[in-house]
């Protein structure tokens, strides 16, 4: 699933926040195949934003030190075949961000001491914490017009979170920007 979220900047208003969840038919085995598949739909998706005046694109990397590297292999190869369609499609060359530095940056206040003193990213939060869910509620709060996707038993729907996790990224760049400058 690829959280999308729009936003003018100038004006620090969300236009937009949404998914895509591509699912190539009919269904294929090979995985490389399925991927160029996938950023096909995608691309179809990014037409839509053609004429907008989008001047910035904003992607998130994978967190690399992750204990799946099987995945993470993955999601860099899909971002890289995002990336071409975003610059095939709206002409632009996309930024990326650290989901660390994405985080950190757009919620200051996430990054506390941990049981050794240092200052990281949720320190001062129990181990166990759903890191998914408090990133949402902190968009949340920022945002609190979007209308989030609930299942039939009142939960939560996944694409949920990487809708959060886009917004995150964008208020995210922003402000690293904004202390870089």
């Amino acid at each position: 699933t690829i959280g999308v979220a729009l936003f003018d900047i100038q004006d620090k208003i969300l236009l937009e926040l949404t998914h895509i969840s591509p699912i190539p038919k009919p269904k294929v085995e090979n995985k490389i195949e399925e991927l160029i598949l996938k950023s096909n739909i995608f691309r179809e998706k990014l037409k839509s934003y053609v004429g907008m005046g989008i001047s910035h694109v904003v992607i998130e990397e994978p967190l690399l030190n992750s204990n799946n590297v099987y995945t993470v292999g993955t999601l860099m190869r899909f971002n890289t075949l995002v990336c071409k369609e975003v610059y095939d499609v709206l002409g632009i060359v996309p930024e990326f961000i650290s989901t660390y530095n994405s985080r950190k940056f757009a919620f200051p206040d996430l990054v506390g001491p941990n049981d050794k003193g240092r200052n990281v990213l949720f320190g001062g939060y129990p181990r166990d914490i759903d890191k998914k869910h408090v990133i949402w509620e902190h968009v949340n709060n920022v945002c609190p017009d979007i209308n989030w996707l609930y299942g039939k038993t009142g939960n939560l729907k996944k694409e949920n979170y990487d809708m959060a996790d886009a917004a995150c990224c964008v208020i995210g760049y922003v402000n690293m920007n904004k202390q870089t400058s």
